[in-house]
């Protein structure tokens, strides 16, 4: 949907004609998990792995069943935050369509979100976040062999994976929710920090291509405005 200050509202925000909220909520959150399975899925089936392997040196029985439900928790802390995201975005397209003054200053505060979002690439936080994830469970012999400990781990693993990823997911959400090739180049990111040797070097990279992206954004948005 076009909108004042040149750039287009996602459809992803709003209601389909005849559709209700709750159906649109259903529709992105199910758009939302496929999106993150996609996204998360290189970097997630190392965690599994390892997890795995850890239990499995405990002798526990039931390992694919474990398994199941750490990736169940997992995938649940991200369609919590997917219904959250959800419901900021729409408002925020509510507010933009009422509000033309809003809405032209959108393509600057969107570049200036991905700008923070580069920025936090070079942070002692994201290196300590991505150490979480980059760390393999505890000990096998002081890891619980209960469902509900496969749960909580579960958890565990996408918090500390949605705090990893919360710049990359926010310059995802700016620049296109529904671009594929965004949401290519943003799982390629998330993958490489998290697999290639030297992740925090990695991170680095990325952050400064991000400010980069960010930079230009936010000269065009003041030479549009």
């Amino acid at each position: 949907m076009p909108m004042p200050g040149g750039w287009s509202l996602s459809m992803a925000w709003t209601r389909m004609c005849g559709q209700s909220w709750l159906g649109a909520v259903a529709s992105f959150v199910g758009m939302w998990i496929v999106m993150m399975t996609a996204m998360m899925l290189p970097s997630l089936t190392p965690a599994l792995w390892r997890y795995r392997q850890a239990i499995g040196r405990a002798g526990v029985a039931r390992l694919d069943l474990l398994t199941v439900l750490v990736s169940a928790g997992y995938f649940f802390v991200w369609i919590v935050l997917g219904m959250a995201v959800f419901a900021l975005g729409a408002g925020l397209a509510a507010l933009e369509m009422q509000l033309p003054a809003l809405a032209r200053a959108v393509p600057l505060a969107s570049g200036m979100v991905v700008l923070v979002a580069g920025a936090l690439q070079f942070s002692g936080w994201k290196a300590r976040q991505l150490a979480c994830c980059l760390r393999a469970p505890e000990h096998a012999g002081a890891l619980r062999r209960s469902a509900g400990a496969a749960w909580r781990h579960g958890l565990r693993l996408g918090l500390h994976c949605g705090y990893c990823c919360a710049g990359l997911t926010a310059v995802l959400l700016v620049i296109g929710v529904m671009d594929l090739y965004v949401m290519a180049a943003i799982t390629a990111a998330i993958t490489a920090e998290r697999l290639a040797p030297g992740g925090e070097r990695v991170a680095r990279f990325i952050g400064a291509v991000i400010v980069m992206a960010g930079a230009f954004l936010i000269v065009r948005a003041v030479g549009i405005g």
